[in-house]
């Protein structure tokens, strides 16, 4: 393992990345992939090698953005921009179908709904999902491929 500042910019992407599937908003991303190497330094001792480095940093993260959730309950993410410029009642159908497909990803498995977050909004690829977790890229698109049917059988059954 390298030095920290190496750690830091071969991985840094990687977990704001992942924040931002998780939260949606840019500078509480930046904030807390900061924190995240703040307490993976304090932490270091701690990581036994057991897991990728990426995945132990992943770990770090999530927990900095849950506590930072707990601490800020009143914090709203900020709603998405349509960039729909249609008619209004074609605006509103895209959105309830939006509202539909994420109520939908919502209910999946905690790490079918991740992996799904990490696919479609933080734009990873399969290998680098699959480091995220610790596994394996064929894990990753496996996983991803039963999120997509467990979504399918719901909003079908939802018609």
């Amino acid at each position: 393992m390298g030095s920290m500042d190496e750690i830091y910019q071969q991985h840094a992407q990687t977990v704001y990345k992942y924040l931002m599937t998780l939260c949606g908003n840019a500078s509480l991303a930046e904030e807390i992939t900061q924190e995240t190497f703040f307490q993976a330094i304090k932490g270091i001792n701690s990581f036994d090698g057991s897991c990728r480095i990426t995945t132990w940093l992943c770990s770090i993260a999530r927990n900095q953005l849950y506590a930072w959730y707990r601490k800020n309950p009143a914090a709203v993410e900020p709603q998405e921009e349509d960039r729909i410029t249609d008619g209004a009642d074609e605006v509103f159908l895209k959105k309830e179908e939006k509202i539909r497909l994420l109520k939908c990803i919502h209910h999946l498995p905690d790490t079918q709904k991740e992996v799904v977050q990490l696919r479609i909004y933080g734009n990873l690829s399969f290998s680098e999902i699959g480091e995220v977790f610790g596994k394996s890229e064929n894990w990753a698109r496996v996983t991803f491929y039963r999120a997509k049917e467990n979504l399918r059988k719901e909003l079908l059954k939802d018609e």
